[in-house]
């Protein structure tokens, strides 16, 4: 399989649906990303009543006066997920959510997307893995942020478990926002593939990183999805903003991402077919001794 790119919107959308909606639009045709992915929460499962009343800690990102309050303002509705879903379908690009709770995964199943993503901060909820396990026939994929190897080998053997290891796909992460590039710890990919390669569907990366360098190496190194977090502009209020592209890096990062993809292959045989004439033009031959004088 090629490279695959998810632009993640996440809650990039500051809650807007027309918004949503134009970052679907700018992220397949202009970046020509392979899938858009938004987020899914059940803030009332998640959250104990003192969190949902709390202050946001960050008072200046915030879209309520609770943090409960601000989370439920960046929620879609099923329904606005499946209006979502209709537009990314006519904008021929892939929809899909990350997950965060039993029934977040329970109504985003139903909408049948090619995937449903397991953020790093929930990979350990295994009744919402086992939920999906058991009714969603779709690809699963995992970020392993902040996750100890032991937790990782446990998220393996639960889906190998309910034969699903070849439905998932785990992708290499630091959880932070954003992340500098001496914590990227882009080599993980390399210890996840020889893990893991042979049991899950794939090995991808998910970068909370500033550029596009880092993804060009990850490719390299062996991972088939890239994820980015996308927005239409860096400078918007909220927490991800920062971390994200606008469209003109998420477009070079589709680009160069295929570009290296394709490069990443053994030459069929020993001198092709490009070199052939350049080599009767250029390649040093020894000559032949002159013939000695009569």
């Amino acid at each position: 399989m090629g490279i695959k790119v998810i632009a993640e919107v996440g809650c990039n959308h500051k809650g807007d649906l027309q918004i949503a909606k134009e970052m679907i639009q700018v992220a397949a045709v202009y970046a020509k990303a392979d899938v858009v992915k938004f987020q899914k929460r059940n803030n009332r499962e998640l959250l104990t009543q003192a969190q949902y009343e709390a202050p946001h800690p960050n008072p200046a990102n915030s879209y309520g006066e609770t943090y409960g309050a601000h989370r439920e303002f960046l929620e879609f509705s099923l329904e606005q997920h499946r209006e979502l879903a209709e537009e990314c379908r006519r904008n021929g690009i892939e929809y899909s959510t990350s997950v965060w709770d039993t029934s977040s995964a329970s109504e985003i199943a139903s909408l049948n997307p090619s995937l449903i993503k397991i953020p790093s901060a929930c990979n350990l909820h295994f009744e919402m893995l086992g939920l999906l396990a058991d009714s969603y026939a779709g690809e699963i994929h995992l970020s392993l942020g902040m996750t100890t190897q032991e937790e990782e080998r446990r998220i393996v053997s639960f889906f190998k478990d309910r034969g699903r290891a070849g439905d998932v796909v785990l992708y290499a992460c630091t959880s932070g926002y954003p992340v500098s590039f001496d914590e990227l710890c882009l080599r993980e990919i390399t210890r996840l593939r020889e893990a893991f390669g042979e049991v899950v569907k794939a090995i991808g990366f998910s970068g909370h990183h500033l550029g596009i360098a880092a993804d060009m190496a990850a490719i390299a190194l062996g991972a088939q999805w890239v994820e980015r977090h996308f927005t239409l502009d860096r400078t918007w209020k909220g927490t991800d903003h920062a971390a994200s592209l606008e469209p003109d890096g998420l477009r070079r990062v589709v680009r160069d991402a295929r570009a290296v993809s394709r490069s990443l292959t053994y030459k069929p045989q020993e001198i092709l077919e490009v070199e052939i004439a350049q080599r009767e033009k250029l390649k040093w031959r020894p000559r032949p001794a002159p013939a000695a004088a009569a």
